[in-house]
């Protein structure tokens, strides 16, 4: 049995998330966990809501509600969502957590002492108006290459061009909106990558080799690019402060971390949440500090690749303590909505908490896993969307658990019929699972998903294509026992879907394992033995049938979801 430290990038705290945010982070994540759960490893799944930032503040700001106060509220919007897909989360937490800050200030302390922080001034605009310097996002204007007029200071959301607020034509205070602004000069503290950069190239050298291409592409590129040296305070109320023991000044001027400081950190700060919870039974510090026992692997999409593979890395080689670094990253391309953007502005795409209005949890956590963009980018379209439901849950596993046993009550009652020995087609049925089986976990511990969702169909598929070959339908009118032996195996194999699926449909595997009357409901993973025998379910079990584990998808249904969601672009 191993330790597992597996995390998902943290996800903002403004607004709920898309499908492509769901499956380029948590969800994988969510589907690792349970699976090295089955198997008996020893897993903690930490996530949390990255809180602090300039988006926060604006946010806040446009409900009229104090910043911490709307922080709250939307960490549990965000949190009955991700409960509602089934994510199975030992703790999600806050970056505003009172842990987090005690760690992200002492990381600092940390750097600061081993030389790789840095004071430096810089020129910064200043708004006499709300009398204090803002931040990029905090200067509003129109775009000088597109002419949008509530272009940021960082960049422009029409032509995403990358701004300076100087670029801005007509700039303006995003909290006031007074254009009285000027330049000043203003200090600030700089995390001296450059001086780790040999540092984090032998490190990469050493631990990238088994990454996914798409994240070991995008840290050699930032490592041959060269590491910049990186302000890492910002002139905002709401963060991490800068500690007054170490920065006086800058503290006494209301300075705080940059969130893209502070969020990694709370991998670790969101850990100490969860074991100050329950201190007895819970050590933080065996996850994170000299944990060489344990195997952490960390799930995002491309965007979020430099700073987990290049600069949190850095930052925990700078502070010359052993806390542990990632060990594989796995990343994701983007999922779009036929070809284009998910935009809630142009009510273009599903966002999580609509797409559990309309189905269960199951159809979008096997759709999404399915179509992981691993390799390159995946579209989400509706007729895709309904071709795999209806033909991969709702007639390859759905149907088949249905038919059989709906089938073994009418003609052998409410029990496991017992019927002949096995023989030479289960013999070959049983070989096959098992070979699938051993796919299925392979792709599975490579974190391979769309292969190991399609070895998860072909085991399905095997069932039906056992139950064609058999025909128990045909075997009850000459051989009642033959038709017994096949609906015994048939219900056998019911209960390895259960077990196998879980990772990807909890739900529905729960409910396949509720139909049998087994003293060991547990989830524990099949053996090859297992597989092969398929004689898990004795004869005997007294079962029931349940409801109709997946609806198909109609055209009307298509119709009324490409008119909510939008379709196809003109």
């Amino acid at each position: 049995m191993a330790r597992h430290l597996i995390t998902s990038a943290l996800p903002y705290i403004n607004g709920i998330k898309h499908l492509g945010n769901m499956v380029g982070s948590m969800l994988p994540a969510d589907v690792y966990s349970r699976y090295l759960r089955q198997r008996g490893h020893d897993v903690l799944y930490i996530c949390a809501t990255d809180e602090h930032g300039t988006p926060a503040e604006l946010a806040a700001k446009e409900q009229g509600l104090p910043v911490a106060e709307f922080c709250g509220q939307a960490h549990d919007v965000q949190k009955a969502v991700y409960d509602g897909f089934g994510l199975a989360f030992d703790h999600f937490g806050r970056s505003s957590s009172a842990q987090n800050a005690e760690l992200t200030q002492h990381f600092a302390r940390k750097l600061n002492e081993n030389g790789f922080i840095e004071e430096r001034a810089i020129r910064q605009v200043y708004s006499p108006a709300d009398g204090r310097f803002l931040p990029d996002r905090y200067v509003e204007g129109t775009c000088p290459h597109c002419g949008y007029d509530k272009a940021r200071g960082d960049q422009c959301e029409n032509c995403t061009r990358v701004l300076d607020p100087t670029d801005l034509i007509n700039p303006r205070s995003a909290i006031s909106g007074s254009t009285d602004l000027e330049v000043r000069e203003t200090k600030h503290l700089f995390l001296l990558q450059s001086k780790l950069q040999v540092e984090v190239e032998e490190w990469i050298a050493r631990t990238a080799g088994e990454w996914p291409q798409l994240a070991s592409s995008i840290a050699r590129k930032w490592l041959t690019e060269g590491l910049h040296d990186r302000a890492i305070t910002r002139d905002l109320d709401w963060g991490v402060p800068v500690p007054a023991d170490t920065w006086p000044e800058l503290a006494a001027e209301g300075k705080v971390f940059y969130v893209w400081f502070d969020a990694p950190i709370e991998y670790i700060g969101s850990t100490k949440e969860w074991s100050d919870q329950n201190p007895a039974d819970r050590d933080w510090k065996s996850w994170w500090y000299e944990a060489d026992d344990v195997r952490y692997t960390q799930f995002m999409a491309k965007d979020n690749v430099p700073f987990h593979s290049v600069m949190f890395p850095a930052t925990e080689m700078g502070v010359r303590e052993p806390w542990k670094k990632v060990d594989y990253l796995k990343s994701f391309n983007w999922l779009t909505y036929y070809g284009g953007k998910f935009s809630t502005s142009q009510k273009r795409g599903i966002f999580t908490d609509a797409a559990l209005e309309i189905l269960p949890a199951d159809y979008w956590r096997y759709f999404l896993i399915a179509n992981a963009p691993e390799s390159d980018d995946s579209s989400f379209t509706w007729e895709h969307f309904a071709a795999t439901v209806n033909k991969d849950l709702a007639d390859t596993l759905g149907n088949f658990v249905n038919r059989v046993l709906s089938f073994s009550r009418k003609r052998f009652g409410d029990e496991v019929p017992a019927g002949k020995e096995a023989g030479e087609a289960e013999a070959k049925l049983g070989a096959e699972i098992a070979a699938l089986l051993a796919e299925y976990e392979s792709q599975m511990e490579a974190l391979q998903f769309r292969k190991a969702a399609a070895a998860l169909r072909a085991l399905w598929s095997a069932g039906n294509s056992y139950l064609e070959e058999k025909a128990p339908w045909l075997e009850i009118k000459t051989d009642p026992e033959a038709a017994a032996l096949t609906l015994r195996t048939a219900m056998n194999l019911i209960h390895l879907y259960a077990v196998v699926s879980e990772p990807f449909i909890p739900a529905s595997s729960k409910a396949m394992r509720g139909a049998f009357a087994l003293a060991d409901d547990t989830a524990a993973w099949v053996t090859a033995e297992q597989a092969t025998a398929l004689d898990t379910v004795p004869a005997g079990t007294a079962f029931t049938v349940p409801p109709v584990l997946f609806a198909k998808i109609t055209e009307e249904d298509l119709e009324s979801y490409r008119e909510r969601f939008g379709g196809a672009p003109e």
